[in-house]
């Protein structure tokens, strides 16, 4: 009895706890872009990724999206951020909002994800400068 419980509490928090990780993925790009980590932001690019940068907009390779996020960086080095707005109630697709601030300006990051296999990458990334 006590066996059959204590597999049925372990079952149920590996559920769980794969879906907070799943509903967090916004949480985690926040804090990739708050230390600049262009790196670990384009593991999570789908293998074309559609780049809106300030006035600059194409559809790019996962490889070329990292180089064009790293030179924004450079560019713009992150102070902090906050995320904004999430949509995460979809089974199929994500979306969120973060604020970026930099040592010159601050941005408005909108990251939209769409389900593949069985993780969330992301197909579109606008980094536009943030309205007052």
């Amino acid at each position: 009895m006590i066996r059959s419980f204590f597999l049925l509490i372990i079952s149920l928090s590996s559920l769980y706890s794969s879906k907070a990780i799943q509903a967090d993925i916004i949480d985690d790009l926040s804090s990739y872009f708050k230390a600049g980590n262009a790196k670990e932001i384009a593991k999570n690019f789908a293998s074309t990724i559609e780049l809106i940068i300030v006035d600059e907009e194409d559809v790019y390779s996962k490889a070329q999206g990292e180089q064009i996020l790293r030179d924004f960086f450079v560019k713009h080095p992150p102070v902090k951020t906050s995320v904004f707005h999430k949509i995460n109630n979809s089974p199929n697709y994500r979306f969120g909002v973060v604020i970026l601030s930099t040592s010159k300006e601050t941005f408005r990051v909108s990251i939209t994800m769409k389900k593949f296999n069985s993780s969330f990458l992301i197909t579109e990334l606008r980094i536009e400068p943030a309205k007052d």
